[in-house]
């Protein structure tokens, strides 16, 4: 098989597939702080009896000050909630970290990928990045699970492997808030073996939306049943749809396919020749390639209008009295659809998904997130 055609079979999006960017600059969203004022009086009647002689300045000053004081309550819980959840937060990184080694194996441009990285770094876990050359693969000659993401997890004198992004953060997840041992969490997660719609055989994982918690641990994270739901949906429509939609809008043209090779290879693990070869031959294949997958998952024409679409189902289902999904901070959920979509940054595709839709504020949100969780990333 030549370089290019490797190269387009090794970026197909069931593999790790796509290519494309990384990066931002989020806004924060605080509380909204009341805006009134303290008001006092020295002597005079009781407010009591300033009611009974219907005074309805001293009323309106009692609710002034009532406001004022209930507005700077709320912000110093809002503070003081945050610093408590980033300590909690912080001390189970500091569990994990002191006992495992994670390795990352990875392409920087894939999606499935970034979700990984976007955990990580959320939860400030060190980790090693291997980037894996796309071509020869040889840094995962060790796994017969030939796609990436894959962690490797050192634990002591044990080693764990896992495959898949949603595996591999629904496993750490698991870890972080349990504290199961990850040679166990990892049985829940079952590699099995099925045909796709091409019929070929593939490996599909049970359970992988799911986080292995007691009754006790669920609640701690999620606060209810519907929030775990929506999680898992949202999670698994990123997998199953937006994915999809990323490789098809970023190999448009000819123009924005050789644009995104020519990021791939500079972000990738290419020979000299291997990146010469990948990004004009590998740029009019996946163009190509394009065409046909946009009619397997029946996209419209302009497959920018698809794209908006989801962006805009994701910021609806947000709404708009939470910054997050998750609430007051990332959940799994967004931090998946953020992965995603960030590895299109850089490209005409996200400048267009950016001005076109209502998606930025969230985008910028998550991002700060990841940011001030684990700047050194």
């Amino acid at each position: 098989m030549d370089p290019a055609a490797r190269v387009v079979r090794a970026l197909w999006p069931g593999g790790c597939a796509l290519a494309w960017r990384l990066g931002g600059r989020p806004q924060p969203l605080l509380p909204t702080q009341s805006r009134a004022g303290f008001a006092g009086a020295a002597g005079g009647p009781s407010p009591v009896a300033a009611a009974r002689k219907g005074s309805p300045r001293l009323l309106g000053a009692a609710a002034l000050a009532l406001g004022g004081a209930l507005g700077l309550y709320h912000t110093a819980r809002w503070h003081l909630r945050a610093q408590d959840l980033h300590a909690e937060r912080s001390a189970a990184q500091l569990s994990l970290s002191s006992r495992l080694q994670l390795t990352l194996y990875q392409y920087k441009t894939c999606p499935f990928c970034s979700k990984v990285r976007a955990l990580l770094d959320f939860h400030a876990l060190p980790y090693q990045v291997v980037e894996v050359n796309p071509v020869r693969r040889a840094e995962i000659k060790f796994s017969s699970y030939r796609k990436v993401p894959i962690l490797v997890a050192q634990e002591g004198e044990s080693s764990q492997q896992l495959n898949d992004s949603s595996v591999i953060i629904s496993a750490l997840k698991t870890y972080l808030v349990s504290g199961q041992p990850l040679e166990e969490i990892i049985t829940y997660y079952p590699a099995m073996k099925a045909v796709n719609e091409q019929g070929k055989e593939v490996t599909e994982f049970g359970n992988k939306y799911w986080l292995m918690l007691n009754e006790k641990e669920a609640q701690q994270v999620y606060g209810g049943k519907e929030a775990r739901t929506e999680e898992m949906k949202w999670r698994q429509w990123a997998d199953d749809w937006l994915v999809h939609l990323i490789f098809p809008n970023v190999y448009r043209t000819p123009t924005e396919a050789l644009a995104s090779f020519d990021y791939i290879v500079r972000e990738g693990k290419f020979g000299a020749v291997e990146g010469a070869v990948a990004k004009y031959m590998g740029a009019a294949a996946m163009y190509l390639i394009s065409k046909r997958l946009k009619s397997r998952h029946r996209l419209q024409d302009n497959v920018r209008e698809d794209l908006y679409e989801a962006a805009d189902k994701w910021v609806a289902a947000v709404g708009k009295d939470r910054p997050f999904m998750g609430g007051q901070k990332p959940n799994l959920a967004d931090l998946a659809v953020y992965g995603v979509l960030r590895v299109m940054e850089g490209l005409d595709a996200f400048d267009d998904l950016m001005q076109h839709t209502h998606i930025q504020p969230w985008y910028l949100r998550v991002e700060r997130a990841i940011t001030e969780a684990s700047p050194a990333h």
